[in-house]
This record gives C-alpha cells, structure tokens and sequence, in this order.
C-alpha cells in the first residue's frame, strides 16, 4: 500500500510539482532500485535481527518515506521512494525464511501464494482508500495517513517477535560486499534458480507497469474519473488476490509450478494484446473483464513463483535465495516503468504501451518452455 500510494493519485501529484505524469515510472523505479539492493541484503538480515524484527523495521522504513513523499518537491520524493524501496526490499525474504521451516512440501505453492495475497491486497487498500483521502484532506494528508497505518502493524505485530525471531544469530556480522553478492552467485550457480530469476524480471517488467500507470491510463486516455480509476485499480488488485490463490491451488495439485506459469504467461500474453483497443466508448464491463484478466495475470503469479525459488533453493538457503532472485525481480521493476513511461510518451498513447506487454509475455513462455524438463507436473 505505501509503495503504490503515490501512483494512485499521480494525475494530482503530478500537478501540484508541475511534473508529466510520466515521472510517476521515475518514482516507481527509485523504489525498486533501493528494495533491489535491501532485497539481497535480506537474507543475511534476517539471521542477524530476525525476520519479525526486520519486517517490523521494514515498514518504519516505508512510513518515513511516504511522510518524505508529502513534501511537494522531486527531492524530497526521490529521497522518500528510496526509504520505501529500503523497507520493501527485504519483506519477502523475511517471509520466506518463516514459511519454509513449517510449509508441508506439497502445500507450498498455496501457502506462498496466500502469503504473497498481502502485495496486491495493499494495492486494493490503496486504490480504493487513497483518492477518497486525497478527496478529503488533501494528497499529502493521505500519504501522512497511509505513514500512521504502516506504523500502527509495526507495533501491533510485536509481540510475535520472541516466538518467530528465536533462531536469530546476534553473533552474524553482515559483510556488505558478502551479503550483495553471495545470493547472487548462489542463484547464477544453479541453472533452475538462473531460469526463474529471468522470468521474475520479466513478469515484474508487466506488474509494475500495470500499477503504476493504470490510474493515469484510465484518467488521461479512457476520460475516467480519479477515483473511478482508483476503483478499477482496487478490482485489478483484488483480482491478482484471488488469482495468486488459485494458481498456488493449481501448481501444488494440477500442474506443477513451472507448467503453471506458462499458462499465466499466456493469458498475460492475451489481455495485454486487447489493451490497445479500449477506448473512451468501449462499454465498462468489457474493460473491466480484461483488467481482471490482467491483474490476474501480471500480479498473481508471485507466490507459484517463490514457492518454487524456495523449492530449488539449497537447504537451509531459502531467504537467501529468494532474496538473491528478488534483486533480478526488482531490476525488472526498475527497468520497467521507466521504459513504459517513454513508450507512452512517444506513442502518446498508454494503451499501445500495455499492448507492448506481449514482448516479456512471450519472452517467459521461451525460457519456461526450453526448460521444461526442470519443472515437475506435481509438485508435491
């Protein structure tokens, strides 16, 4: 939620710092540039601190940034998006590190996938909460609310710290250098790991377009209203909600991970491809089908993903695993919105740039298809 805070009401920001909405995929990639750095060094922070306590850490991060963000100059953003990029980071591979020390193996598409609902679950909460506030009190007021939110979970989740954090080690002393390139060289040097690290780039490519600029697409192209627009983000969210549920489901008892996200690739593939003939006229319902689509497909398929990371991680290596393929994640993330925001600007036309979609679409279905003979039917 705080991360896409700004991108929600990025029409409105954008005109009270005389900005291009454009820039928003500026922002977008200065979070994920630091959450790439802190994503590596996540595993090693977990040991040290524990992965309650980091989490906790993590989102103090987020809420300093978002309170950075308020201040209506591109400096203070850009300083406030790398805060929250910092407390993004290593959240996942905190969660991971918890989960596969109790998730059954054949569970554990479905378990990751659950946990993972919480992402696009924030991006429900922030399209359906965020414009009504900016409507309210104000943009920066909103963002000063959303900061009260992330410290309100710091606190009431401290009491789980003693009983999740117990196999911390206050002995481990995180070598900078070590701790970024350790989980790297562990995921390059196992060609499974190298595979799925490509295909998170690419999918994160599709994921961080599709929120970042949704809002503006359906404000600037389609003739929306802001929070109609803010609402049919809530519904592409809650759609990759549901999608990261049934895909888990899928995986642990049809299809197995790497099989299942072919097929997500596809149907990515395919509403991407629609995006480019929506218009103003076009009845709502149909656009809202498509978005569902979409937001099934370029968010849900994260927790098939992690779960096979940490199915093909070493023993004992799962958060470092994780959050060495969560540094190629976040540099997909990071090249992006950017890129999507001069596609826009070029071809003034965000629905052609959701049609460019396609490109990393098919690129996944390669590399999962030439591989195939690494990915088991069933996984469990």
């Amino acid at each position: 939620m705080a991360l896409i805070t700004l991108p929600v009401v990025a029409p409105v920001v954008a005109k009270a710092i005389g900005v291009s909405t454009t820039y928003a995929g500026i922002y977008v990639g200065v979070v994920y540039l630091a959450a790439m750095f802190s994503s590596v060094l996540g595993g090693a922070a977990v040991k040290r601190f524990g992965a309650m306590r980091l989490s906790q850490c993590c989102l103090v991060l987020a809420a300093i940034g978002l309170v950075l963000c308020a201040i209506p100059h591109p400096l203070s953003m850009a300083i406030g998006a790398l805060f929250i990029g910092t407390g993004y980071g290593p959240v996942t591979p905190a969660s991971s590190h918890l989960l596969i020390k109790t998730t059954p193996p054949e569970r554990m598409s479905l378990v990751f996938s659950l946990k993972q609902t919480g992402v696009p679950l924030g991006g429900v909460l922030a399209g359906l909460l965020v414009p009504q506030f900016e409507r309210l009190m104000g943009w920066q007021w909103a963002f000063v609310l959303v900061a009260a939110f992330c410290l309100l979970c710091a606190y009431a989740v401290n009491p789980l710290s003693p009983a999740l954090d117990g196999d911390r080690d206050p002995t481990v002393r995180p070598s900078l250098i070590k701790s970024l390139v350790n989980p790297v060289k562990l995921v390059w040097s196992h060609k499974a790991l190298r595979i799925l690290a490509c295909v998170s780039f690419l999918f994160a490519i599709t994921q961080l377009s599709l929120t970042t600029y949704l809002v503006t697409f359906l404000f600037e192209d389609i003739g929306w209203a802001l929070v109609a627009a803010g609402v049919a983000l809530a519904v592409t969210q809650a759609a990759g909600v549901g999608a990261r549920i049934v895909w888990g489901w899928m995986a642990d008892n049809w299809l197995g991970s790497g099989y299942m996200l072919m097929v997500v690739a596809g149907l990515l593939a395919l509403s991407a491809a629609a995006m480019p003939f929506f218009t103003p006229e076009t009845p709502h319902v149909w656009l809202y089908l498509n978005l569902m689509l979409l937001g099934a497909t370029a968010i849900g398929w994260n927790g098939v993903y992690l779960a096979e990371v940490a199915r093909q991680a070493p023993k004992g290596q799962a958060s470092v695993a994780t959050g060495g393929t969560l540094g190629f994640t976040f540099f997909g993330v990071l090249c992006g919105p950017p890129l999507f925001g001069v596609a826009a600007a070029n071809l003034q036309s965000y629905g052609l740039s959701y049609g460019l979609l396609i490109l990393p679409a098919a690129l996944i279905l390669v590399l999962l298809w030439s591989s195939r003979h690494r990915w088991r039917r069933f996984s469990a």
